[in-house]
């Protein structure tokens, strides 16, 4: 079927793309890299619209693949999946505001010694 095609099209992308650049992440953090940031916002921004594709589909299918009992829904379906949603907001919103930091500084006038 469709979302099986779907599913399976968008497991590849995170095992093959976001599997190892999440790694590549953590190794940059580890080492203070400088594109450490940059890696953090591309692994958020990815994780996330990734979350918004899969909410997104189960909503256009009725929700077919959840439990309707509202402790099953809102506790195991919402709730934890919205773990999925809730940490890379907060890492696509550290990165921002560290690139944004880096950038200033970088904006700001600077005087000649002499």
């Amino acid at each position: 079927s469709r979302s099986d095609d779907f599913t399976v099209a968008m497991e590849t992308v995170t095992a093959w793309a976001w599997g190892p650049l999440s790694f590549l992440t953590f190794l940059a953090f580890l080492r203070c890299h400088p594109t450490r940031y940059v890696l953090q916002l591309l692994v958020s921004l990815g994780q996330l619209y990734g979350d918004v594709l899969y909410f997104a589909t189960e909503a256009r299918a009725g929700w077919s693949h959840s439990d309707p009992r509202p402790l099953y829904f809102w506790g195991y379906f919402v709730g934890l999946n919205g773990v999925w949603v809730l940490v890379p907001v907060a890492l696509l919103a550290d990165a921002c505001r560290q690139l944004a930091a880096a950038q200033r500084a970088l904006d700001r006038p600077r005087h000649k010694g002499h």
